[in-house]
Parts: structure tokens; sequence; C-alpha cells
């Protein structure tokens, strides 16, 4: 009789987790399980709704003649995103990358802060840190170049949450990488075939 191997410490439930900024060009935190320091700046408090991880992938299949299926597949194109809520809509780093401008720039006047959007907005790439944890299991998700690429409306009203809703694309570094990947997981069990 086949035995089916499972493990529950190898899956994932995203019960908690965080997120933060900075200038392109700052290194990852080495640890996901380490508060990443300055120049990180945290996103505080993300919607219940989580972190959402996207792919985005195109491909080419190429089918000889006189067969149907094909024999080869070649990836045209291959995106990585993030997209949360953020709920902190006071926060400046949060009103930073929400209306792509530099933090010094939210610094009260006399109580008040005030900014002005631009019709013709620039570029603003930025580094990222995720982390998703769940009990001693925890996923960092590093972005050393990612940029918001989507923000959806946001809502004033009694009885909902205000929130900036964004999707972050992720672009290539030097070294062509969009995203790395750093785990703290619980050790797998060597598989015996029994």
């Amino acid at each position: 009789m086949v035995t089916i191997d499972r493990s529950s410490d190898l899956t994932t439930i995203g019960a908690n987790g965080g997120g933060w900024v900075a200038p392109v060009g700052t290194s990852s935190p080495a640890d996901p399980a380490t508060q990443p320091l300055p120049p990180w700046a945290p996103l505080g408090a993300i919607s219940d709704d989580g972190l959402k991880y996207g792919f985005d992938e195109d491909s080419q299949e190429f089918t000889p003649w006189g067969l149907t299926s094909p024999f080869r597949t070649i990836i045209t194109k291959s995106v990585r995103t993030f997209g949360m809520t953020l709920w902190e809509t006071s926060r400046t780093t949060v009103k930073s990358v929400m209306y792509r401008l530099d933090e010094a720039d939210l610094t009260p006047t006399a109580g008040v802060t005030s900014y002005a959007e631009t019709a013709s907005p620039s570029p603003d790439r930025r580094a990222w840190w995720f982390v998703v944890m769940d009990g001693e299991t925890l996923n960092g998700f590093y972005v050393p170049q990612g940029e918001i690429s989507d923000r959806s409306d946001v809502t004033f009203k009694r009885d909902e949450m205000s929130g900036y809703e964004i999707t972050i694309t992720a672009y290539p570094d030097e070294a062509g990488n969009t995203v790395y990947h750093l785990d703290k997981l619980p050790d797998t069990p060597v598989y015996t075939g029994s």
C-alpha cells in the first residue's frame, strides 16, 4: 500500500506579516526573523487581506506540422507583483509611496502637512521587503527595485477603513533578478520511501 507523506509543519498560512520600503540600493535584511533597521521604513498595518504575490506570464507555443500539441514553449513575459492594502494612510512613509513623494517633503508646518499631486509623475523605484509569518515559518521577499504600478480608488466612509490598495511591480536588478527569497523553514524530514 502507498503511504502518503504529509507534514503540517511544511504548510504556510499568512497568519501575520509586514512590509518595509527603502531607497533603491538598500541591502536586504539578512534574516526574515530580525527587525529591519533604517533606512528601512515600515508600511504599518496591512489589511486583513494580507499580501498577494502575483505571477503574470505569457508564453509562445511552437507546434510542428503534423502534430496537435506543441513540442516547445518559450516564456515571452514574466512579471512578479506584490499587492496589499495599506491602512495607516496618515503614516508619512505610506503617503510617500502612494503619492510618489520624498518623505522629507511631508514634514508638517504649524501642524499642517501640504503636498500636491503632479499630472506628470516621475518613476519612483524603491527597494521593498516583505515578511510572511506562520509560527516558526517565515517567508521573506526582497525586491531590490520595485515601483507601485497600480493604485486603487480610496474610499472615505463611516463603516469602512480607508486604505491605499497598491500593486508593486518588481523590476530586474543588475544581476537580472526581480525577487529574492529568504525563508526560515523547519527541517524537512528525509523521505525514506516508506
